[in-house]
């Protein structure tokens, strides 16, 4: 891309960002970073490896909401988020986004299901390049969509932290356990999966 391409492109992200603001917070899985618009609508949802938006002004009251929120869900406390959400993206993404919103807090799908939950049992390629691009990863819970065979596959967070999302939600993660964690870095990623609450009764 030349530069004038690049300058039309950091133009147009700074339209999109424009009246939005942001905040950045601890996590059990990193920094995260939310973008709220100005009507107060989450936007977009970032982990520490991902840069901060540009023209963007930082306002922690304004998400504070939303850091509430995701608090509770960490701790436990919360199932389902009760926030107003308005990613931008296709018609064909906003349906996957949107299927993946029904998926039930534990429960995890192949990409083949999620095509057929939007819409089209054809097209899991395309499904799976909708669900890499989700903006709002844990809330709209990408992180929810395996393999055919069980295994994890990418996450902009980090197959790691798709690994603790998954042990949290499935009540395996007793409260972020460091030899928990440690087990998820030695490699067991498979194991998460199949991983259930009797894991916290020892």
């Amino acid at each position: 891309m030349n530069g004038n391409g690049n300058l039309t492109q950091r133009r147009r992200g700074t339209e999109r960002t424009a009246g939005c603001c942001a905040s950045s917070f601890p996590s059990p899985v990193g920094d995260l970073t939310a973008v709220v618009d100005g009507d107060g609508a989450l936007v977009e949802l970032r982990f520490t490896r991902q840069p901060p938006p540009e023209g963007v002004s930082w306002d922690d009251e304004r998400c504070a909401k939303v850091r509430r929120q995701l608090d509770e869900y960490f701790g436990g406390g919360r199932r389902e988020f009760a926030l107003e959400l308005r990613p931008r993206g296709t018609a064909w993404q906003r349906k996957v986004w949107t299927a993946l919103q029904a998926l039930p807090y534990g429960a995890t799908i192949d990409y083949r299901e999620l095509a057929t939950r939007a819409g089209n049992p054809n097209a899991p390629r395309a499904a799976g390049r909708a669900n890499a691009t989700n903006p709002i990863p844990i809330i709209i819970p990408c992180h929810r969509v395996i393999g055919a065979g069980g295994a994890l596959t990418g996450y902009g967070g980090g197959l790691e932290n798709k690994a603790l999302l998954l042990e949290l939600e499935r009540g395996a993660m007793c409260a972020l356990r460091d030899d928990s964690v440690e087990g998820v870095r030695e490699g067991g990623l498979r194991a998460v999966v199949a991983a259930d609450s009797s894991a916290c009764r020892h």
